[in-house]
């Protein structure tokens, strides 16, 4: 709104300059014109010029001068040189220069502050996993839905199946299994029944269970990853960007080059009107409008390509320092892996194909919601299998499903059931499944053993290839999972990593992103659940995976839509290239300024060759057009 204001009253302010008149060659003067002028120039100084002002009195009160100091030192200088010229002190005035300045400068502030607001709603996503309301189990056996903060130690509340668990506490009483990936990062439900904890925001399963409450508001869990978060994210530097540190030291030319060329002028005989109007040149042309813009118009190129590539960046300055990344920090699931299981191994015995036990498999396991049975589902279904129809189907909990399928009798069990009735199965074969972390079910068709199918959580096809990009690039990959080592060790095997942290727990993930820059790297991590959100924060990068938690999204500084791995090298290179691009955009900007400076200085001026403030608007003009096509090329 600022910069429309702004720019809406800079065209009166145009068409009333004596210097803008003179130079289209025309005749508008009327009589108290000047001092309109004054009065439309005065509104946009304080009113446009406001951000400006105020972030120069905080660059200064740092003792760090930056792009508002230099900003305010150009337009502050202006407009003060430009009033006393309409008070009836000998020179030209600059109004016209100090509105243009003031409406690139805020274009180029909003272009900036569009491609880094997203400020992080983390800590509401994390606030939001977990429900508002628990049913609070009465002591007449009926229950009553209460809000959470009403709820104390000792109080008992029931979850039923497909519900989120609402508070810490221990199971009283049921069993059920309870996803825990987005919270703890192991991939595989866990059984959970009496005397076990349950973790509020974990997902119940398919039994009901009632929870002692033990840990409620700032004790639980979430609330301690919350605290995790919201501290790594005010520890993260507030380094300067390219553009800031180049003003910095415009700033300190432009203070020395003016002040010189007073002395100088002064000294050499010359009036003092002259003497300060060139000083108020240097001052003003010494801050280029294509400054301004070097970097905020690169950005936006860059922000639009990555976008239409699936790279959503929310924090420009860490996206930047991408391409600074020596080690990349992957958690496994969800990200490496697909977050969902899949058949890896079909062992038969005798007797059945494997269609028919496929078939057989599916067709039971379609009546369960366990995410083992989901795996095995979606198997069948990508063999376009036919589905059986289940007689005396029932479940056996924690051990399996049984039915009766064409008059056979066919068991999915777990190898707790092939322990508790003795039934034999090849030991040497399950253990050697079991050691790389899989899950090893049993086919059982009329009491004989016929199969055993092993389940993993799927690697992701891609994952390999950024691996090995990476490598190319000579960037170390690492592997940080809340699972255990064994599922770890199989899948960095699959894709040849070599450094691996393994039953790492959530409140260390941000802890061993830590460790790892302390061995002087600069570190990406790339994550997925609420568990990998204090380590994104924590990290110089933090890239989420498109299709993991509004917490870890948040908490990011790149998302990931496509939940590509491969494009977390795309991110570096894109981060290479916009910063080339703002490198060349930056030496365009300065570069003005160096042909600019001397000859507003008047260091030819014994050869009849002075800068003035028209052929400077010229320059300074062509710079900035320069400057937007230079930043369009990034798209080739």
């Amino acid at each position: 709104m600022r910069f429309w204001i702004s720019l809406i009253i800079t065209i009166p302010i145009l068409i009333l300059s004596p210097m803008i008149q003179m130079f289209l060659n025309v005749d508008w003067r009327f009589q108290y014109d000047l001092y309109i002028l004054f009065i439309l120039s005065s509104f946009v100084f304080f009113y446009g010029g406001h951000p400006f002002l105020k972030g120069a009195i905080d660059e200064l009160k740092q003792k760090s001068p930056g792009m508002m100091t230099l900003i305010a030192l150009a337009i502050v200088v202006a407009y003060g040189f430009s009033t006393l010229v309409i008070f009836g002190f000998s020179g030209n005035d600059f109004f016209w220069e100090l509105a243009t300045l003031i409406d690139i400068m805020l274009l180029g502030h909003w272009i900036e502050m569009r491609s880094i607001m997203g400020a992080s709603r983390a800590l509401e996503e994390l606030v939001k996993l977990m429900p508002t309301e628990a049913h609070l189990l009465l002591e007449n056996g009926e229950t009553k839905d209460v809000p959470l903060s009403g709820l104390k130690a000792g109080d008992q509340v029931l979850v039923k199946p497909g519900e989120k668990i609402p508070v810490d506490g221990e199971i009283v009483k049921g069993k059920s299994t309870v996803d825990e990936s987005m919270l703890t990062g192991e991939s595989v439900p866990v059984d959970k029944q009496v005397g076990e904890e349950a973790i509020g925001g974990a997902i119940n399963g398919e039994g009901s269970l009632v929870i002692s409450v033990k840990k409620t508001g700032a004790e639980t869990y979430l609330s301690q990853v919350i605290n995790l978060v919201k501290e790594a994210q005010e520890s993260k530097s507030k380094t300067q960007d390219l553009s800031n540190r180049a003003a910095k030291w415009l700033f300190y030319l432009a203070l020395l080059a003016g002040i010189g060329t007073f002395f100088i002028w002064v000294m050499l005989g010359y009036p003092i009107s002259f003497a300060v109007e060139r000083m108020v040149t240097v001052m003003i042309i010494s801050c280029p409008h294509a400054l301004g813009l070097a970097a905020p118009l690169v950005i936006a190129v860059s922000t639009a390509i990555s976008a239409k590539n699936g790279l959503l960046i929310r924090n420009r300055t860490n996206f930047e320092g991408a391409r600074n990344i020596n080690a990349v920090v992957f958690d496994k699931t969800g990200t490496l892996t697909k977050g969902e299981f899949g058949i890896t191994d079909l062992h038969l015995e005798k007797g059945f194909s494997e269609k028919e036990i496929l078939t057989f498999a599916s067709s039971l396991e379609a009546q369960s919601e366990h995410p083992i049975a989901h795996g095995i589902v979606r198997e069948g279904k990508k063999r376009n299998l036919p589905f059986k129809q289940i007689d005396e189907f029932q479940s056996l909990t924690g051990k399996g499903l049984m039915g009766v399928i064409e008059g056979r009798e066919v068991l999915v069990v777990s190898p707790g059931y092939m322990k508790e009735k003795n039934v034999d199965y090849p030991q040497e074969i399950f253990q050697q499944l079991a050691s790389q972390g899989k899950t090893v079910v049993f086919v059982l068709i009329d009491k004989q053993l016929t199969a055993m199918i092993a389940l993993a959580d799927i690697i992701r096809d891609t994952a390999k290839n950024a691996i090995q990009r990476l490598k190319e690039m000579n960037i170390q990959s690492i592997m940080l999972t809340g699972d255990n080592r064994q599922v770890a060790d199989y899948v960095g095997e699959q894709l040849n990593m070599s450094d691996i942290y393994a039953e790492v727990l959530p409140h260390q993930k941000s802890d061993k992103i830590d460790e790892i820059k302390q061995k002087g790297l600069k570190v990406a991590m790339t994550g997925d659940g609420v568990n990998d959100a204090p380590a994104l924060a924590k990290a110089d990068l933090g890239i989420a995976i498109g299709t993991g938690t509004d917490v870890a999204i948040e908490t990011a500084d790149v998302i990931l839509v496509k939940s590509n791995p491969e494009d977390v090298v795309n991110l570096i290179h894109l981060s290479k290239a916009t910063y080339r691009k703002m490198i060349q955009n930056l030496w365009w900007a300065a570069g003005y300024n160096i042909v600019a400076i001397p000859l507003a200085a008047g260091i030819l001026y014994n050869y009849g060759i002075i800068l003035s403030p028209a052929i400077g608007a010229v320059l300074m003009s062509l710079s900035t057009v320069i400057v937007a096509i230079n930043a369009k090329l990034l798209k080739i």
